[in-house]
C-alpha cells in the first residue's frame, strides 16, 4: 500500500506545482470586419430580446426577461454570433429532436446493458453468455 500512495502523492505534487504556472495568451488586432460582424449580432439578439411575444414567453417559462438580457450580454462573440445566425433557422419551441435523440440514447444504453446482463428490463432480449 505505500507504493501505491508513494505514486498518488508524486501525480498530486506534480499536479499542485505545475497548476501555478502561467498559461500563453495571444492576443491581435481585430479587423473592421469583425467588429461589424460583432456589433451587427449584438444588435440582433438585442432586437429579438425586446420583442413582446419573446419576453411573454420568457415569463412563462419562469425567466427574468432582464436577467435573460444581461446572461445575452455576458455571451463571447462568438456565441452570440452563432446565435444571432440560427435565431431565424431555429424551430419554436426547438427541443424536440433533443428530445427524441436523448430517449434513443437511453434506450440504446439500457439494450446494451441488457444483452451484457448487467440489467433485465426489456423482455425481449436475451443475456449473452460469457
Amino acid at each position: 500500500m505505500s507504493a501505491f500512495r508513494r505514486v498518488i502523492s508524486v501525480v498530486l505534487i506534480a499536479s499542485t506545482t505545475t497548476a501555478g504556472f502561467p498559461l500563453p495568451a495571444q492576443a491581435g488586432l481585430i479587423g473592421t470586419d469583425h467588429a461589424i460582424r460583432r456589433l451587427d449580432s449584438r444588435k440582433t439578439l438585442d432586437v429579438f430580446l425586446d420583442r413582446a411575444d419573446v419576453r411573454a414567453k420568457l415569463e412563462a417559462y419562469g425567466a427574468n426577461p432582464s436577467e435573460v438580457k444581461v446572461r445575452a450580454a455576458a455571451m463571447t462573440d462568438d456565441e452570440a454570433a452563432m446565435l444571432a445566425g440560427r435565431i431565424d433557422s431555429l424551430p419554436a419551441g426547438g427541443f424536440v429532436g433533443e428530445i427524441v435523440g436523448a430517449l434513443v440514447l437511453v434506450f440504446l444504453v439500457l439494450l446494451i446493458t441488457d444483452i451484457l446482463g448487467y440489467t433485465k428490463i426489456f423482455p425481449f432480449t436475451r443475456p449473452i453468455n460469457k
